[in-house]
């Protein structure tokens, strides 16, 4: 920016790859989430511009990069100690405030390594809302699948009935990822192959 300041920009294409309708949808749910948050570990929007090729979302610049590129990097990994990974899994709980203290409950439904982000003081913020609904009161809120594998909830991906429980699951096994160094699902690989 002209100030000096640093942000990210994500670029979300409208038209040209065939999946216009689902980007501009994601486009449109961040905008709406991220505007109802006002939490310190969500990582935050700035501005956003639309146009019928391309859309843009500009963002808050996070120097650390994502939680999944620190846990799977051999040199970085024995920095991240304890009291970081405990406030990593502590800074990720923002997932209460979104759940209980917003006008309208928001669930992420896509709560994973990649999408934790990270400053150099190892604080963690929540990114991607492109897939977040917001909780509609006295509705079944029935969804299509949303979610990365290995951390979506399998009555989810049965059921499709969205609520606060498909985060919460996905929070436990990031904790647990966290925790390890790993997904625990690579952990079960490795033990069940050998």
């Amino acid at each position: 920016m002209q100030t000096g300041q640093i942000v990210a920009v994500k670029k979300i294409h409208t038209v040209q790859d065939g999946s216009g309708v689902a980007n501009l949808k994601a486009f449109e749910s961040e905008i709406h989430a991220l505007s109802e948050i006002r939490h310190r570990n969500n990582v935050k929007l700035y501005s956003f511009c639309t146009h019928p090729r391309h859309s843009f979302l500009v963002y808050q610049f996070l120097e650390g990069g994502s939680l999944e590129k620190l846990l799977h990097n051999v040199n970085e990994i024995f920095m991240f100690e304890w009291i970081a990974r405990v406030n990593v899994v502590k800074s990720v709980a923002a997932l209460s405030y979104m759940h209980h203290d917003c006008l309208h409950p928001i669930v992420h439904r896509d709560i994973s390594s990649k999408d934790i982000l990270l400053d150099l003081e190892y604080n963690a913020y929540i990114s991607d809302f492109g897939t977040a609904r917001i909780l509609k009161p006295n509705s079944s809120n029935w969804t299509s699948f949303a979610g990365t594998f290995g951390y979506t909830a399998p009555e989810f991906a049965y059921t499709m009935e969205m609520n606060e429980k498909c985060d919460v699951y996905s929070f436990g096994v990031l904790t647990l990822e966290v925790i390890m160094g790993k997904h625990p699902g690579d952990l079960m690989i490795s033990v069940l192959s050998s």
